[in-house]
This record gives C-alpha cells, structure tokens and sequence, in this order.
C-alpha cells in the first residue's frame, strides 16, 4: 500500500541551498518511495537555540510504501551522511529531515509524533506544505491554509 508522506528540510550550515536540493534527490532515491511534490526554498531566522544564521527550508511530497518508523529511520541515515550533530538542542544543523505528516495518521511515540508537533504553528512549515497541497489539513488542528493565517507575523521569504 502506498502511503504519503510529507518531510520538512531545513539547513543553515555548510551550503544550505545546495544541501536542500540534495535532500530532495536522497528522498527521491529513497527505497518504495518517490518524490511527488516539491515546494520553494524559502529563508526563515531560527526559532530558540543559540544565535546562528537564517535557515534554507523546504517541504517534500512523498509516496511511499516505508512504514512510518521505516521513513523515519531513512530520514536519520540521511542526516547522519550530512554531518547532523544533535549534541545542542535547537543548534545550527546541516541538514534536519523532519516527518511531518503520514497520511492522516496520529502518533505519541517516544521515537515519533505524529503530525510532527508545533509544525501547526511555524510559518517556515505551513508555507512549503500550502504550496504541495492547498488543501491539506493538519490532523488535530484543521486546514493548513487557516494556520498559516495565524502564522504571518513569523519572518519568511521565498528565494527561489
């Protein structure tokens, strides 16, 4: 059966731009899965953590037949081979690969939350994710396109 899957890309260090568009090509190649839909690369500044530079951030569409846990795992294999370090919360970050949404599914996990949590409320999340599917909805908080209303006082700027 095939599921999808929408992941949040974020970098602000060593080449953001270029690590963005390389994640996109890592998902594609992903096993039982496809890249069906990409957004924009949009600019944000960071949200908490130390001071760092403004992120490079984008959303991708996937279809896939990985199981939830199976997508996540892949995701982390990705980050890894981009030098993720997670020695500081909210740290600047190579490349941060973040399973937002799977199908409709809703999950408190200790490994995996589903939909991803605060992404209902970060511009940077909402904007990619209106502009793959205007129509989505966010499971427990309702459509995309009314959160991201509530969200336009967060500095954002589409840059390609």
């Amino acid at each position: 059966m095939t599921h999808v899957a929408f992941v949040g890309i974020g970098s602000n260090l060593d080449g953001p731009f270029a690590r963005v568009r390389t994640a996109f090509d890592e998902l594609d190649a992903l096993p039982r899965s496809r890249v069906s839909g990409r957004s924009s690369l949009y600019r944000s500044a960071s949200i908490g953590g130390p001071p760092q530079p403004d992120y490079v951030n984008a959303v991708a569409r996937l279809e896939t037949r990985l199981a939830p846990d199976e997508l996540l795992a892949a995701l982390l294999a990705i980050e890894t081979r981009h030098a993720r370090s997670r020695t500081i919360p909210n740290a600047a970050r190579t490349l941060d690969l973040d399973l937002l949404l799977y199908d409709s599914a809703t999950r408190d996990g200790p490994g995996l939350q589903l939909p991803h949590p605060r992404m209902h409320a970060r511009r940077f999340v909402l904007a990619p994710l209106l502009e793959v599917d205007p129509g989505l909805q966010v499971p427990g908080h309702g459509p995309v396109a009314q959160l991201l209303e509530r969200c336009l006082g967060q500095r954002l700027q589409r840059i390609d």
